[in-house]
């Protein structure tokens, strides 16, 4: 059996060549990198140092033909051939990535190292992992996913392929711990970051900081690539990354940048005095109630250019957004109904599929003109399904916040701000940029316009607005009280990279922090805030300070300490976390998942829920006795509800904490009962996007619970029990459809077509033919079933590979296995 299994497939002489072609190409491309300080040319191979292989697979997949200019000259800047670290900052749109994907495939098939891909948000994270799978089966690497509760850490050793890491902010972080810890972190050739500007961006800045530092320090061999957003500050994260620097504005469609005040248009010109030009009167006759509903003129605008072209309208407040789209469609002509009608017909469809029969009653009102809006509040499945209707112009406009101009790549021909405010603040010049950035489709259009809307009050900051140089990136380590800086010298002391204060410090001089120390730490040194963190660090318990006879002094991390940066537990509830688990060992109920899903409930959500007490108490007298009996022991007996319920002034001294808490373990308690998220958030009188936002944050969370506990023997019990729940937390649907979700891309609505059309298991999937999908399953088009299917198997290469390695390791002859002359008995 073992022979058949390893016996080659037939394979004809012409593919043979090929590979035996491509391997060649492969061989002289790792030469040239090897010898390119020698080299005078920066001509590395038939393409920028890759087989002409991947040229072909960019045009055949992607459909690039050629590279900008830019591009071309970024690709052979001298600092990329002898592979020093590089930030460069274009415009939105600009074709950043492409780069950086070229740059990875080098370090993966010619010097055969690992990359790690950070990109901001686990939708961006899911998306470049489809995007990048197709490349994967074809050139022989591995794509793996650490988003949300995904990701082994350390990641599985492979002695045939090299991985690719797409992996969140967090994430990232994560694995570079585990990678330092298991020795690997030469294995890691390249590190892209994608909008390192976020380096200015509260914890998610120190996270960022923290991870760069870590792989400088560790690994001088790591290439890091930054591509940022233009900056005040450049040379800061420079001196930081020890970078060279690459910026140029180009836009490969030209982008025209408007303001509208009353019924004018005036064209922004920061040359001019005034900052505006104008531009043209706006015609568009407006009845006496039409001009009360809509004063700012938002019809007139987008009927110039819908349903022919796209327009994204950005409005501060989510509400906003749907009161909009459902304004404009007042005022449409049937004609808006008639385009595209079927498609959208199927569009709707699958909203009604993905909400279990329910669809939102502005989106069934606004899909039938091309309408719709996109903000938190939708459920993941209701974005993506809006997303692509919208790339797939089905949808022609979208009512958006602010978040869609840093997520995914949605292009339009017009993008109109409906107001220079996110929610109350006026925006910042790299918002306002991002945004109107969205302007101007490439190989669509010829030219993209923005147009903000103003009222006269706010037109003296929008001249400093759209003529203001780009803010500063300053370090986030300092952020709220020191947060950041506390849990990198706790990982630093774990991760055995310092075990004395000398050594904290100096790792600290390459940071961005001490980069900037001049403005962040004016009233105190970087030598005294250590001084000061680490005895925090040693009053929480989370390491300890031996003095030793010369005077010095030794710091090792405690036991919870290890579980705490492991983890990847926010400092201020690791005391708690370990308490709350400690006492539910105590009396852990188990007949039932309300008592694990309670120990999971995050934290930090703890403070956006105000519980409805009638519906609460009614929800409590449906748990069993011992559910009930559990409630009270954690803090939350049915007298206090009651009493609240029925509107009676309670005693002083109850904490709210364990009880607003509990309302939420009760959501999640239900969810996981029916797997149904709009019933549950019906009936708990939730918007459906924070009860998927809720339990995308507690799957994450259990993740890092099932580690924290890993460390801790006394927590022993919870090893298995986090296991099974962090699976159904992440996915939520029933048994059967996990194995397909667990697909990039496929959402709930997706794995129930996919299954009721027979395709059961990530075998059926990963053997299926994209085009018979495409037409088996409706509103899926050939793009997405040819990533569906090169998912699936690439996760199913991941799983055998995984297993061949454990044979491997299994069949391997131990190193230290005692020698004959070392066990022979002396006569």
């Amino acid at each position: 059996m073992l022979g058949n299994a390893a016996a080659p497939s037939a394979v004809s002489r012409a593919a043979e060549m090929k590979d035996a072609l491509v391997s060649e190409e492969i061989g002289v491309a790792a030469r040239a990198v090897e010898t390119a300080f020698a080299a005078e040319t920066t001509d590395l191979g038939p393409f920028f140092g890759l087989p002409t292989k991947v040229k072909d697979l960019m045009f055949n997949l992607r459909g690039i033909q050629k590279l900008y200019d830019w591009q071309e000259t970024c690709l052979n800047l001298d600092c990329v051939q002898q592979r020093k670290n590089l930030i460069y900052s274009l415009p939105t749109s600009g074709g950043k990535t492409l780069v950086a994907e070229i740059l990875v495939l080098r370090e993966l098939l010619c010097r055969k190292k690992d990359c790690l891909f950070i990109l901001p948000y686990i939708s961006l994270v899911q998306e470049k992992v489809r995007g990048l799978a197709s490349l994967g089966l074809e050139l022989d690497f591995v794509v793996e996913e650490y988003a949300g509760s995904r990701g082994r850490f350390p990641p599985v050793r492979r002695r045939s392929s090299r991985s690719v890491f797409v992996a969140t902010i967090e994430k990232g972080h994560s694995l570079v711990n585990s990678l330092v810890e298991s020795s690997r972190i030469q294995d890691l050739g390249l590190v892209v970051v994608d909008e390192l500007h976020m380096l200015g961006d509260g914890s998610r800045g120190a996270v960022i900081e923290m991870t760069l530092a870590k792989v400088l320090y560790m690994s001088e061999s790591t290439q890091i690539i930054g591509m940022s957003a233009t900056l005040g500050n450049i040379r800061d994260l420079q001196t930081f990354l020890k970078a060279e620097n690459y910026t140029n504005d180009f836009r490969p469609v030209q982008l025209k940048e408007y303001v509208k005040l009353n019924d004018t248009i005036y064209e922004v010109d920061p040359k001019e005095e005034d900052c505006f030009r104008f531009s043209r009167p706006l015609n568009f006759k407006y009845s006496s109630s039409m001009q009360k509903m809509d004063p700012d003129h938002i019809i007139a605008l987008v009927t110039e250019v819908i349903p022919t072209h796209s327009c994204l309208v950005f409005c501060p407040t989510k509400k906003n957004c749907e009161n909009v789209a459902a304004m404009i469609c007042k005022y449409l002509k049937e004609e808006f109904l008639r385009h595209r009608e079927a498609e959208k017909g199927v569009l709707l469809r699958a909203l009604r599929d993905s909400g279990n029969g329910a669809v939102c009653p502005v989106l069934r009102r606004t899909v039938p003109y091309g309408l719709a809006y996109h903000h938190s509040g939708l459920t993941s499945e209701e974005r993506k399904l809006v997303e692509e209707g919208y790339s797939s112009g089905v949808l022609c406009l979208l009512a958006c916040t602010s978040t869609l101009a840093a997520g995914i790549n949605l292009p339009a021909r017009r993008v109109i701000l409906r107001s220079p405010y996110v929610a109350t603040d006026f925006l910042k010049r790299s918002q306002y940029k991002q945004m109107v950035g969205r302007a101007g489709r490439a190989g669509i259009d010829t030219v993209g316009e923005s147009i903000l809307i103003l009222q006269d009050k706010d037109t003296k900051m929008a001249k400093t607005l759209v003529s203001a140089p780009m803010e500063n990136c300053y370090s986030n380590l300092m952020h709220d009280e020191g947060k950041g800086l506390l849990s990198l010298i706790l990982s630093l002391i774990g991760l055995n990279i310092a075990t004395s204060l000398d050594q904290v410090k100096d790792f600290l001089c390459g940071t961005l922090l001490s980069v900037q120390q001049k403005q962040l730490l004016a009233e105190t040194s970087l030598t005294e805030t250590v001084r000061r963190l680490v005895g925090l660090l040693e009053n929480k318990r989370l390491i300890a300070v031996t003095t030793e006879s010369h005077g010095g002094q030794t710091l090792q991390v405690t036991k919870l300490g290890r579980a705490t940066y492991k983890g990847s537990v926010d400092l201020s509830y690791s005391e708690v976390l370990y308490r709350d688990l400690s006492k539910g060992l105590e009396g852990l109920l188990l007949n039932s998942f309300l008592h694990l899903v309670y120990l999971v409930t995050p934290y930090d959500m703890i403070a956006q829920c105000k519980p409805d007490w009638m519906l609460f108490f009614r929800q409590f007298t449906l748990l069993s006795a011992t559910e009930q009996k559990m409630s009270a022991a954690v803090g939350v007996p049915e007298s206090f509800i009651a009493r609240k319920a029925a509107g009676q002034t309670v005693r002083k001294g109850v904490d709210m904490e364990p009880v607003r808490r509990m309302y939420l373990a009760l959501v999640l308690f239900s969810l996981l009962k029916e797997t149904n998220l709009w019933s549950v958030a019906d009936r708990f009188q939730l918007s459906r996007g924070f009860v998927q936002s809720l339990l995308s944050s507690s799957s994450a969370f259990c993740s890092c619970v099932l580690h924290f506990t890993q460390e801790l023997e006394e927590l022993w019990p919870f090893k298995a029990l986090l296991t099974e729940l962090t699976r159904r937390l992440s996915y939520c649907v029933k048994a059967e459809l996990i194995p397909l979700m667990e697909v990039a891309g496929v959402m709930e609505s997706r794995a129930k077509q996919l299954y009721n059309a027979g395709y059961k298991t990530l075998s059926h999937l990963a053997n299926a033919d994209p085009a018979v999908l495409s037409n088996t399953i409706e509103n899926l088009f050939k793009k997405q079933a040819n990533q569906i299917v090169a998912s699936a198997k690439m996760l199913l290469n991941e799983k055998a590979a995984a297993l061949q390695e454990e044979v491997d390791e299994l069949l391997t002859m131990p190193s230290d296995l005692p020698s004959a002359a070392k066990t022979q008995q002396p006569v």
